[in-house]
Parts: C-alpha cells; structure tokens; sequence
C-alpha cells in the first residue's frame, strides 16, 4: 500500500525494514481542499467529505430510565436502508457501553446491558454551505440477557468470576452487580439471521447474541489476548492491568464482518501488554487484528488470521516532540477479505478531562494482504511477544495503514457547526471520543461505487441532568451524542443482501 502523506506527518520505522508507523508530532488538521484520496495498489479510494450530521441531546432518557448516552458502536439494521429521491431512512442500533463510572473513586452502576433503537433519517447535502441534516428519533431498545436470561451488568468485576457452559466470565463476586456477568461493550455487528455480536473489554470476549438479545454463544479470543495473572489465571479487572493478555480498558473496540458474511475481523484497542515497550506510552502500536471463520460456526473456537496492524504514535502537547502517546482504534468496517477502515484518535477534546489539543482523529485504510499471519502460532497460543526488544521481529511483517478520512477539517467541520475548539465563533466543540462507524450505499446509479461512512461519538453520559440506575451522575457540561456522515468513493465493494431493503 501506497499512499502521499505529508505536511505535519511523517512515517518512520518502528521495527525492520516492513514494520511502519505513522508519527504524528503536531496537530494533523487538514489543509488540502476535499475531495481527498488515498491509493491501495491500482485502487483509488476517496473522501468527498461531510455531507450530514446530527445530534440527540446528553440529558435524553431511554427506554429502560437511564441517560441515553454513549454511542460506543452504531449500525443500520440490516434491511431497513432506504433511498425515496433525495432523503434516506433506516433503523439504527447504537451501543452504550458500561454506564457512566468513576474508575479513579471505583464508582460503577449496576448498569443493565442494552441496545438503544432509533429511526434515522437524512437528507444529505454536497452544497459548499452547509451540510445536509440526520435527524435521530429515539424508538426503544432491546435489554440484553445472558444464557439463562439475567441481565448484565456495567459494574466492574474485581477478581470475580462466573463459570457458564465451561467459559470463565467476568462477575462481580459480591456488591454492585453481584453474579451477573459484566459487560462492557464496546462493538456491534449484526448479522442476517437477525442476531449480532457485541465485543467486550473486560475479558475480551466476543458474545454471540440471537434477535431477542439472549446470549446463545462465546468467542474466547486466544490465550495471546486473555487477561491473565502471572500464573496464567483470568484477571479480568479494569482498574490495573493484568500480566499479559488485553491491557485495561483496552479490549475488543473495534469488529466488523467481511461484506460476504463469512469473516468476522476483531481488533483489539491497543498493543497487547506482552507486546508493548514498558514504560512508553507511545510504545502500544502494534495491535492485533484477529479474523474468524463465522460460515459454519457463529462462535468458533480458534481464529483464522491473526495480524499485526500498526496505530499512530503522537505527541500529547502537539508541539513537534518525540511522540509520547499511541492513537489506539476505536472501530472498524471490513472492505473486503483483506481491506478495512479503522477509525484511530487522541484522547482530547470536547468531554476529555484535559486541556490537551486534538492532533489526531482520523480513519485509517488498513490492507493485511502480505502481512504475517500469527495464527496457531506461539505468538497468538501462548504469550510470546512479538517484539525484539523495543521494535517488532524481523520475520514479522505488520499489515500496512495510511490516513484516509480526516475528521479534523476546521472548514468541513464548520459546515455542520462543529469546531476543533469549543465556542469557536459559537460552535460546539469536537467530542473526544469517536468510537462508532457504519457504511451504507449511497444508491446513486451515477456514482456506483459511492458510500455513506457514518461516524458515531462516545459521549460517556456526560450530561448536566444525568441519572443512572436511579441515581444522579450529573456533569458540569453536556456532550451530545453526534453522527456525522461522510462521502466516500470505495470501488470494488457492493452492498450485500443483509443491507438492502
């Protein structure tokens, strides 16, 4: 993969001659006029830019009395996109994570797992003004159970555990959320039958879901990925990290299933902790990216590809030093066997609990075709790392990634009343934490290869009138939940049956 990358970023090699990662050392705020392109081979893919965005408000209630909040993973319902001229329409799923939490005072809630359901509705734009409108109507949600019908839990699970049909799982041994399995979901996937996925942090599971929102499976990553003690036990807390495995809060952000339906690609947030450099905080980047076989089996056992895929190091303070930080992905969407976008950002703006500048939000094109598959092998069976010292081995050849869609576009932004900075002549500020990605056929015959990428914020229920679990957890501010709503030229890849109507 090739592609121009310039200006205030600049690739450098982290680990032999095939390992590249992009550092970022000072804001990367686009400056070139869309539309704006990237190249994979003899395939040109490009961002034509904003052409809508919406909001619902940080204080809405939900159907089950909680703040509506957290978008941490969003997607139409397969079969309910719909074009009539010049407005689209669809039922769109989105995911809350844990509940609102204090991790520093351990504050949880005994927060019920849930999806929220709204109706979608869009009338995009490509004028120079501004951009088109999403409208987001809140329409109920679907609570979700485990195996033997009993909700889930947000609250954190210490050192407890749960055993059911002989997988361990995270459970709050006593207080809050006591025998109830913890989930913090963080990735949604439906699938045709009606069903979907939802991928955790907390131990890094996959759990297989049936349309009613029961649990009727588990994908139990490998051992390379398991939170794990010392001596090899599940150490599924997120308030430290664990020996090896997962680090905290830093478990399956990102998955998607290929446009055929029979990959299902999980992406871990960060580099595991065995294959991290110690002490560096920008020394996280090599994630792993696992692809399951799902064409017979919902819920295999073992992963079919195992790949390593490069993040962007930067600069906290944006001012041109050493990179000190690590832009760990918060989603993807599969292309092809091979392709996906991931979305990658810093941990500033809007709702962040700094001061820092936003230097880098934007989403990458990752192609793993030549890049070493792990797969069986002690790095993904045992814990093994894949470093050799503070670079990646040699003989193992990472999946290569550019930057594709740029969110931090002052005049883009502008069109739908954002800023990079909040109160910048009267706008909103640019949330923090975008975490949630869906892509929709544009249905344009003129444009065949034309795609919607949605783009979802995680907003963490920070809101001025906040409520959890019957209890207040208001904030000083209110984050609202956003969508923004990209044109994207991807050639090649073609809607599906589970997304037409």
């Amino acid at each position: 993969m090739r592609a121009l990358v310039g200006g205030l970023m600049a690739l450098c090699l982290v680990g032999g001659a095939a390992a590249q990662s992009l550092e970022v050392r000072r804001p990367a705020i686009a400056t070139s006029p869309l539309p704006r392109s990237v190249k994979d081979g003899d395939v040109t893919y490009v961002d034509h830019g904003l052409v809508a965005a919406g909001s619902v408000p940080a204080g809405t209630v939900d159907f089950l009395g909680d703040t509506l909040g957290s978008f941490s993973s969003l997607q139409i319902e397969p079969g309910t996109w719909k074009r009539e001229g010049d407005t689209y329409s669809g039922v769109l799923w989105t995911l809350p994570d844990r509940g609102r939490n204090d991790p520093e005072h351990h504050l949880f809630y005994d927060y019920r797992g849930r999806l929220h359901r709204f109706r979608f509705t869009m009338t995009p734009s490509s004028s120079a003004g501004r951009a088109g409108t999403v409208t987001l109507t809140p329409d109920g949600g679907r609570a979700l159970s485990d195996f033997d019908g009993k909700p889930f839990t947000g609250a954190e699970p210490g050192q407890g555990t749960r055993t059911e049909r002989g997988i361990v799982l995270p459970s709050p041994g006593k207080g809050i959320g006591a025998g109830k399995i913890s989930l913090d979901a963080e990735s949604l996937q439906f699938t045709r039958d009606g069903g979907f996925y939802i991928g955790d942090e907390y131990a890094a599971n996959v759990y297989r879901f049936d349309q009613d929102g029961r649990l009727i499976g588990v994908v139990v990553p490998p051992k390379a990925v398991r939170p794990l003690t010392r001596d090899g036990q599940p150490d599924f807390t997120s308030l430290r990290p664990p020996a090896t495995g997962r680090r905290n809060n830093q478990g399956v952000e990102g998955m998607a299933l290929s446009p055929d339906g029979t990959r299902l690609f999980v992406a871990l947030q960060s580099a595991l902790l065995q294959d991290s450099v110690p002490g560096d905080a920008s020394g996280r980047t090599l994630t792993r990216v696992l692809v399951y076989d799902v064409s017979r089996d919902a819920t295999p056992a073992t992963p079919v590809g195992d790949f390593v895929v490069p993040l962007p190091a930067y600069t906290g303070d944006g001012a041109g030093g050493s990179p000190d930080r690590t832009a760990a992905q918060s989603e993807i969407r599969v292309l092809d066997g091979h392709r996906f976008l991931m979305l990658a950002r810093d941990g500033a703006g809007w709702g962040a609990d700094n001061d820092r500048p936003i230097v880098f939000k934007q989403v990458m094109l990752v192609d793993t075709d030549g890049a070493t598959n792990l797969a069986g092998t002690p790095y993904e069976t045992d814990v093994r790392s894949i470093l050799d010292g503070r670079h990646l081995r040699a003989d193992i050849r990472p999946a290569t990634s550019v930057p594709f869609v740029n969110l931090l576009d002052p005049t883009d932004l502008a069109r739908v009343g954002l800023a990079l900075k909040a109160g910048d002549k009267g706008r909103a500020g640019l949330s923090e934490k975008w975490e949630a990605m869906d892509l929709l056929p544009v249905r344009d015959p003129a444009h065949p290869d034309d795609w919607f990428l949605l783009v979802g914020n995680d907003n963490d229920f920070v809101a001025k009138h906040c409520v959890m679990d019957g209890t207040r957890c208001d904030s000083p501010i209110d984050n609202d939940n956003r969508v923004l709503v990209y044109r994207l030229t991807l050639p090649g890849m073609r809607p599906d049956s589970a997304s037409s109507p």
